[in-house]
């Protein structure tokens, strides 16, 4: 079953309650009376609410209705963001080193607007101390408090203990703030001209050598 709503001579009812181009309600006309207004406005008839009764129509120009619509569809696929989940492991007994090192990890995906998955993964032993995976995991929110929040709280998942922290900010605003510091990065950079700014420098060259030098 088609999803396209009826127009014009595919309509088939006695009258229809009838929109005028602007939006304006003209009120329930017969439908050869609606018809003859689409011809004379030089636009088509759409049916918008087929359901109602009588049915809702409406004077438009569909074929421009129908580009304009899918241009927002196309606009609103192309910012669609998807939540991504990121994982990042620990062990209780980190060294300061590789704990900078996976805490720079986790700022990068909260800055791309994504959540982050902390596992911290207890071996023999340091089973019996999960306070170290919770004082580390508690370490590591605070450090990333101003990028992310815990959205999930630290707890014991078999020889694992998880922690899910949320970006602050969505993934549309970071994509959004991405696509910006690259823009400006683009500007900034040197030699970076175009080939119609390297055309027009060619070009200006060549006029002053044609140019007489001034005595």
């Amino acid at each position: 079953m088609s999803a396209e709503p009826r127009i014009n001579d595919r309509i088939r009812v006695p009258e229809v309650r009838l929109v005028g181009p602007s939006g304006e309600q003209v009120g329930i006309v017969p439908l050869a009376k609606a018809l003859e207004l689409a011809q004379e406005y030089d636009l088509d008839l759409v049916e918008v609410a087929a359901n109602a009764r009588p049915p809702v129509c409406k004077l438009m120009d569909y074929g421009k209705f129908k580009y304009e619509s899918a241009m927002k569809a196309r606009e609103a696929r192309k910012n669609q963001a998807h939540t991504v989940i990121k994982e990042m492991k620990l062990r209780p007994k980190i060294d300061p080193h590789d704990y900078d090192t996976k805490k720079g990890h986790v700022v990068r995906f909260l800055k791309q607007g994504d959540k982050v998955k902390i596992t911290i993964m207890f071996r023999g032993r340091e089973q019996s101390r999960p306070e170290l995976g919770y004082r580390l995991l508690q370490r590591l929110a605070e450090d990333v408090q101003d990028l992310g929040f815990i959205e999930s709280n630290p707890k014991q998942d078999g020889r694992n203990m998880i922690m899910v922290l949320g970006p602050h900010k969505k993934k549309t605003e970071a994509m959004a703030e991405a696509r910006e510091a690259q823009a400006a990065r683009k500007a900034d950079a040197p030699g970076t001209t175009t080939r119609r700014d390297r055309a027009a420098d060619e070009q200006s060259a060549e006029q002053s050598a044609e140019e007489p030098a001034e005595a």
